[in-house]
């Protein structure tokens, strides 16, 4: 894989607040944006085209997660304004807008983009989806499909760096094998056997790993109802053992706390739970070897 470059432009000079991005050779051009900024963005002339956007936020279900609602509109601005006054849009609190620096992004593209952003959002399971519906893909000739998953592509690649992870997919089982950079860690604390690896920056919990059925009482309350969320996508399941679930697939975690919290049904320290299955140390030991390695050592002062 060959490195790519996005452009980004920090609008009001501050990185949380409005900014444009492009890629080299691509036609398309993405808006990102809070949404207390939604009346600064009104004056840009691009949030008037053809396009699609996607609003972002925590789940008020699961704050650990996020929930997005992904539409398109032949006036982006004013499907936002509507969107601003429907209650049932108060998780929103960031914006993406996707329009075409062309102007040539017809209705009937934006159509299909959001019918195939909405699949591939249900697909990777990471953010919960509020569109009530999903809408069939419109007929397009042979060569406007290609365009158009192209130009997916490309949101697809950019949507991450832009700080918005609801379309990356869970890693693949054939993905998930032992490497240098990613031993085989396990925690098998409280009648619990779980396995996990960390891959491109996530720490994943392996499908057939088992987790305590039960919660402590002092366990937070956005693990147990990340947890419950869990369930109800039936990727931790019932098994044999009724003080136990099972995970069905692999899930990925942002930490190995949070892989921890989940697996042992109450509030932990993954950099100490989890072990190199190999060598007994913990994630912490084997992480500070790692750095020693790289030439870092934390216990040396180098001021």
């Amino acid at each position: 894989m060959h490195g790519r470059t996005i452009r980004i432009f920090l609008v009001d000079g501050a990185p949380t607040g409005t900014l444009t991005a492009e890629i080299m050779n691509w036609t398309g051009h993405a808006l990102v944006f809070p949404r207390a900024k939604l009346a600064d963005v009104a004056k840009r002339p691009e949030v008037r085209r053809t396009g699609l956007y996607c609003l972002v936020g925590p789940d008020p279900e699961t704050p650990t997660r996020e929930s997005v609602y992904i539409g398109e509109a032949d006036s982006v601005l004013s499907r936002l304004g509507i969107h601003n006054n429907d209650e049932s849009r108060d998780f929103w609190t960031r914006t993406a807008v996707f329009v075409s620096k062309d102007e040539n992004l017809t209705k009937a593209h934006a159509r299909y983009l959001e019918s195939r952003l909405i699949e591939l959002a249900k697909q990777g399971g990471r953010a919960v989806v509020a569109n009530a519906t999903s809408p069939p893909r419109p007929p397009l000739p042979e060569a406007d499909i290609a365009d158009m998953e192209y130009f997916l592509a490309q949101i697809e690649m950019m949507l991450p760096v832009l700080g918005f992870t609801f379309l990356q997919r869970a890693p693949e089982p054939a993905r998930v094998e032992a490497t240098a950079d990613s031993p085989l860690f396990v925690l098998t604390s409280v009648g619990v056997k779980a396995e996990a690896r960390e891959i491109d920056g996530e720490f994943v919990v392996l499908k057939g790993s088992t987790a305590r059925k039960h919660g402590t009482p002092s366990w937070e309350e956005s693990y147990q109802n990340f947890r419950d969320a869990l369930r109800q996508e039936g990727k931790l399941v019932e098994g044999d053992n009724a003080e136990v679930l099972v995970f069905a697939e692999n899930v990925s975690f942002s930490s190995p706390s949070a892989a921890a919290s989940i697996v042992r049904a109450g509030s932990s320290n993954g950099r100490k739970e989890w072990k190199v299955a190999s060598t007994g140390q913990t994630y912490a030991d084997w992480q500070e070897t790692r750095l020693k390695l790289a030439g870092v050592d934390a216990d040396t002062d180098q001021d």
